[in-house]
């Protein structure tokens, strides 16, 4: 330690796996809350989330899917909006996120980014999104483009989320269910299979050990700061 004069060795702690595996597994289903970006009557990012909310119940996962008709726009309303609230209750509840946008002009949706826009990075002591793992999918009217997945990606990161790799993008997508509003078989079906199955072992990997996971040097410095200016300030 000698040659890291800039560290305080009482707060620098070394990664181990026994601390990382040593939690006992939590026994409930996993929670996933779905989000989509569109409110059109045959919204085919919502049908896209309904088809996930069978296959992540099948994987033994419990969901909640969050509509987006009434949410008002970001600084429209104060947070008391009772559709604000709702979506926030949901993000508290969450373990993991699926966020389906369709793209439009090149980007997500404005409904989608309001949404996200609503959820802040802290509420008092807690951060709600915070190592929380998240799945990305779109839907496409034309050929396939992944400007969207790339958009949440960069808002998944932004969020202190774990963004799995897999990712979703349905082409075409007016062409991909059946007059029951179902999914048809297809290449973009099985990679939602994939991307879900990949989103459920992501968080039963990480949910238990969020509290060691997100355990940073810098914050440990900072609450030792704080911790001593209290101190300081009684003596005086």
């Amino acid at each position: 330690m000698s040659d890291l004069p800039n560290l305080i060795p009482e707060l620098f702690k070394v990664p181990a796996a026994d601390e990382l595996f040593s939690r006992q597994p939590a026994s409930h289903k996993p929670r996933i809350l779905l989000l989509y970006g569109s409110l059109r009557s045959r919204s085919f990012s919502r049908l896209v989330v309904e088809e996930s909310v069978r296959l992540l119940e099948a994987m033994g996962a419990e969901t909640r899917v969050f509509n987006p008709s009434g949410l008002p726009l970001p600084d429209d309303s104060d947070d008391s909006h009772p559709k604000v609230q709702e979506l926030r209750e949901l993000v508290n509840w969450s373990e993991g996120m699926v966020w389906c946008s369709p793209e439009r002009h090149g980007a997500m949706t404005g409904i989608m980014k309001a949404q996200i826009d609503w959820i802040p990075l802290n509420m008092g002591a807690v951060r709600p999104t915070q190592g929380k793992t998240l799945a990305v999918m779109q839907v496409c009217g034309g050929s396939q483009s992944f400007n969207a997945v790339n958009q949440l990606r960069v808002l998944g990161r932004w969020m202190r989320m774990l963004t799995i790799p897999n990712q979703s993008s349905v082409a075409k997508a007016w062409a991909e269910f059946d007059a029951n509003d179902r999914m048809k078989p297809s290449p973009y079906y099985d990679r939602i299979v994939d991307v879900l199955e990949e989103l459920l072992k992501f968080t039963l990997l990480t949910r238990d050990r969020n509290d060691y996971l997100l355990d940073r040097y810098s914050e440990r410095k900072e609450s030792a700061e704080e911790l001593m200016k209290r101190v300081n300030q009684r003596s005086i």
